[in-house]
């Protein structure tokens, strides 16, 4: 049954909606035009490691604490008045892209205010994602925030300042949390005690902040460099090193003790609620934790089926578990030395599509890109990702890989998981949409995980008509990583609405995928630590290839239909699939 939500939206999108005219068109045009514009800039004042991201370099100094109730009071002040003035428009005086536009900001805002309800500061870190991290990527010189001029390395002066306040907030609301029930499970804490530790060490040149003194442009003044070197080993020696050991000391000796022995967020205050709400707000469905586990076991059912076959047809003896291990383990599947070696294979893969790609896109990002190797410091938890490009060309689009070992770097996914992370995943979509200028920057610069995650999962589909997945090993390499996507709905909602122990979501795990039990560990950690997030890559892609089955049934090319799903940017799904139905009516058949 259609929600009430997708119903308000086809009336928008497809009707124009029947109501009394308030207002000329252009009038409400530019109304919106300024609510949006507005709300963009006021947004980076508050979040402004956002606007660091796409190279928009007003902020560059500021490091908001965005965990403390103030800055909480401002961000909801600001949501619920563009919610009031959205509420002012008349929607049927807009064209079909303002009704995009309006229709995905009000739910924005919504589910922002809604967010606000719940208490996620009091649980500010995460071996996964969080500040700390974040820093630490900034502070490299090899991420966002830039190191080329001198006011750039004041700059960073300034965001170090900022995260001591951080930190000891942080450290003040965990102790809130505590006292409210609302902590960690064990297991997660354990994890972040040894990156803070390797973030504060003895030496400040040991540091990675200190990386971009020692990688300082040449052409400096000898006076700025002595200058600069002096402020960066101070701020290192008196403001970074404190802030990490302060947080790994109450880490240590408070929180651990206290930490949680479950695993899923229902067993926090407000669980099952924040769940619900998570699974709506990384989905962009009105799904429940039910259909989702639901789908998730048909999911695995019919994937299995399908490796049983590529089992079949390499001569395998033995049972699926044995083919696990076989892939997981044979020395064949391990033909690298050195880390270099690692990224020039991921090159080569990229190489060799790059002729069929221009058959399934007719258009094609501008932004450059690359493929890094994962900074050691986050490395041991990290996942393969993507990092987006600025805008403006000064940063190209990085697909970072994470490579503890290159002599057991296993090969077998090499190719599925070049198409989700980089080409044509995650690097067509986020550059085609941060090149489009023409989309407000709220929709420019913005990321829903079913579409974007969806989009790229659904990729990893397109390897045969891109001339890959020749060898049956790295087809099955990409039915494991559908596996994995699927198994996320299972133990995702299977640990947070169901009860399930983290041992029992890694035993589901072990029994149905291909991969090592240390990389599923880290997995399953990583569903206690951002729960929710890891539906959005399944229910978006179902939702793709059912909005492609349509499309090809009614003779349209698959060129065609990758151009309109990416062509608009990041969507709610409802709002995708209207918008696509729109375009399938309009299309001359």
């Amino acid at each position: 049954m259609k929600n009430a939500f997708y119903l308000s939206l086809v009336c928008l999108v497809l009707a124009g909606c029947n109501r009394p005219e308030k207002e000329t068109s252009a009038a409400a045009t530019q109304k919106l035009s300024s609510v949006l514009d507005n709300y963009y800039e006021e947004r980076l004042v508050l979040f402004p490691l956002e606007a660091t991201a796409i190279a928009d370099n007003r902020y560059n100094d500021q490091l908001p604490n965005d965990i403390s109730v103030a800055h909480r009071a401002k961000a909801r002040n600001m949501y619920q008045k563009y919610l009031k003035q959205l509420a002012q428009l008349d929607t049927a005086t807009l064209d079909n892209q303002e009704k995009l536009s309006y229709t995905i900001f009000k739910r924005d805002m919504e589910m922002a205010v809604e967010g606000l309800r719940f208490h996620d500061h009091l649980m500010p870190l995460n071996q996964f994602w969080g500040l700390p991290l974040t820093m630490a990527q900034l502070g490299s010189g090899k991420s966002n925030q830039p190191f080329k001029t001198v006011k750039d390395y004041d700059n960073f002066l300034g965001r170090i300042n900022g995260f001591q306040v951080w930190a000891d907030t942080a450290i003040a609301n965990m102790r809130r949390g505590m006292a409210a029930g609302l902590v960690l499970p064990k297991p997660l804490t354990q994890k972040i005690l040894p990156q803070f530790a390797a973030l504060a060490p003895t030496d400040p040149q040991k540091s990675i902040f200190y990386d971009p003194i020692r990688n300082m442009p040449a052409e400096f003044p000898a006076a700025e460099k002595d200058r600069l070197t002096q402020a960066y080993t101070l701020a290192i020696t008196d403001k970074v090193v404190p802030a990490y050991k302060k947080m790994h000391a109450f880490l240590q000796t408070e929180y651990l003790p206290k930490s949680r022995t479950t695993s899923g967020i229902a067993s926090i205050p407000q669980g099952m609620e924040y769940y619900n709400y998570l699974v709506r707000y990384w989905t962009t469905t009105d799904k429940t934790p039910e259909e989702i586990f639901q789908t998730g076991q048909q999911e695995v059912k019919r994937i299995r089926a399908e490796m049983e076959q590529v089992k079949a047809q390499v001569g395998f003896k033995g049972d699926l578990k044995a083919f696990f291990e076989h892939v997981k383990n044979a020395r064949q599947f391990m033909p690298y030395k050195t880390d270099d070696e690692v990224l020039k294979g991921y090159e080569a893969i990229h190489q060799h599509m790059q002729p069929q790609l221009q058959l399934l896109f007719g258009q094609v990002p501008k932004s450059k890109f690359e493929v890094r190797q994962t900074e050691e410091f986050r490395e041991a938890s990290a996942s393969a990702e993507y990092n987006p490009p600025a805008p403006d060309g000064s940063r190209p689009g990085i697909f970072y890989v994470p490579i503890m070992d290159p002599k057991k770097y296993n090969s077998s996914s090499m190719e599925s998981l070049f198409l989700h992370e980089a080409i044509p995943g995650h690097h067509y979509q986020i550059s085609l949409q941060y090149e489009n200028e023409e989309l407000p920057k709220f929709r420019r610069f913005g990321w829903y995980g079913a579409y974007g995650e969806g989009w790229a999962l659904y990729t990893e589909g397109l390897g045969k008509e891109l001339g890959l997945y020749t060898d049956p090993y790295q087809y099955f390499g990409r039915l494991d990583g559908e596996m994995h996507r699927a198994v996320r709905l299972v133990v995702d909602a299977g640990m947070h609405a169901k009860g399930w122990s983290r041992e029992q979501a890694i035993k589901y795990s072990l029994e149905n995928e291909a991969q090592s039990e240390e990389a599923i560990v880290a997995e399953i950690e990583r569903y206690m630590a951002i729960p929710g997030q890891a539906l959005s890559y399944k229910t978006g892609e179902l939702k793709i290839k059912e909005l492609r089955q349509k499309a090809l049934a009614n003779g349209f090319k698959l060129s065609a239909f990758h151009d309109e799903v990416l062509k608009d940017g990041g969507m709610p799904l409802a709002v995708l699939e209207a918008k696509i139905n729109t375009w399938l009516a309009q299309q001359p058949k």
